[in-house]
């Protein structure tokens, strides 16, 4: 294999495991995304401004299969805002990541990227969790109920596309 070859297969292996990561923290932290793993880097851009797009349509789907009412509109608020800081946040660190220069990228070099967004997930995760149960709290059982099975369905279909 040529060492051009050879970079651009790393470079290949490097855009998956960001793909792969930018996917699952637009999955979980949008609630109800699909996972998705991108092979190539060029398609990184395209992935990022279509998820972008639907981040606004996430939501307000969101918003009608959780019943929002006018009374938890406040609260609905700061959940919708904090999804799309997170995705913000992955979109940004996206755009770093693919600014570096094109040197050759090692499996230690991919294990860190991944740790980094990772990491970045968690994060995301937290500050929707946070603002999450303080919705939740105001829910009556019913709608509660309603949110519960919204989720199991969300995490039934996200373990089906990882799988």
């Amino acid at each position: 294999m040529t060492k051009s070859a050879l970079s651009a297969s790393k470079s290949a292996i490097s855009g998956r495991f960001i793909n792969m990561t930018i996917g699952a923290v637009l999955g979980a932290t949008l609630l109800i995304a699909p996972l998705c793993a991108m092979a190539e880097p060029a398609h990184a851009h395209h992935a990022m401004r279509h998820s972008a797009e639907s981040v606004e349509e996430r939501i307000t789907h969101l918003h009608a299969e959780l019943k929002i009412k006018d009374d938890q509109e406040a609260d609905w608020r700061t959940v919708a805002q904090v999804m799309r800081d997170n995705e913000a946040a992955m979109r940004k660190m996206a755009a770093d990541n693919t600014a570096l220069p094109g040197h050759p990228v090692t499996a230690v070099d991919d294990l860190r990227t991944y740790e980094r967004f990772s990491q970045a997930h968690v994060n995301g995760l937290k500050s929707l969790i946070g603002a999450f149960e303080t919705l939740y709290n105001t829910m009556p059982d019913a709608q509660k109920a309603n949110a519960d099975n919204v989720f199991k369905k969300f995490g039934r279909h996200a373990h089906r596309t990882v799988s």
